[in-house]
């Protein structure tokens, strides 16, 4: 793990529900060093993919964010190239950035020389992206390109009842029912409000039953999030 940077809790392929995205995380645990680009839109599970596949390899592997929040120059990006992975995540925040470009261009050839495996990810495909840097842009466009498409209604539930195993819980199916019915549909806050919901199940010494669940969204402010539009 690069940089001190922590990997979310439960950003493993484990808990990863893939709904029409089987291809693309076949892709990503393929032991093929071919380098992959992942786009998809904020919050459809760029990142846990990417953090999954540092997680996988262990201590041969190291996850860098690129997201201007983090604050990170150019040159902590070097010295990279000599793992077995390297993902490297929110590319799109340096499009335009020559420094940037230049020490990504350099990346990819010292991995591509040293077998080292590069998964990207964004917001869009490489060729949508607003380059500076003309070299760059050639390699980004060599990746093998997924799109990681939006899970249904179904892969999110999935995906909760996944999350809820991996945390010792059971979910039966009308418990998610509940869930799914009444808040946001965004998988991120769906995930939080769970692990948040485990927690207060602890102290309270309870299970994650529906009368709990209804009594911490009423009681809690800090359950205090907007129901979801679906009847």
């Amino acid at each position: 793990m690069a940089l001190g940077i922590r990997l979310r809790v439960g950003a493993v392929f484990e808990t990863f529900s893939p709904g029409p995205n089987s291809e693309l995380l076949a892709a990503v645990r393929s032991p093929n060093t071919q380098p992959l680009w992942i786009w998809g839109a904020r919050a459809s599970g760029k990142t846990h993919l990417l953090q999954a596949a540092a997680v996988a390899i262990k201590q041969n592997s190291a996850y860098f964010p690129l997201d201007r929040r983090v604050s990170l120059p150019p040159e902590a990006l070097k010295g990279f190239a000599g793992l077995q992975v390297l993902c490297v995540d929110d590319v799109d925040a340096v499009a335009g950035d020559l420094s940037w470009e230049t020490v990504l261009f350099r990346l990819f050839n010292e991995a591509a020389e040293l077998g080292t495996r590069l998964i990207f990810a964004a917001r869009a495909a490489p060729q949508q992206l607003q380059w500076s840097l003309e070299d760059w842009k050639s390699r980004a466009a060599a990746c093998v390109v997924y799109q990681l498409r939006d899970l249904d209604d179904s892969a999110r539930s999935e995906a909760l009842r996944l999350r809820a195993a991996q945390r010792g819980l059971e979910m039966p199916p009308e418990t998610l029912d509940y869930l799914m019915k009444r808040m946001p549909r965004d998988l991120p806050t769906l995930l939080e409000l769970l692990d948040q919901l485990d927690e207060a199940s602890l102290v309270a010494q309870r299970r994650l039953t529906i009368p709990f669940i209804r009594d911490a969204l009423d009681r809690h402010p800090k359950f205090k999030t907007p129901l979801s539009t679906t009847p």
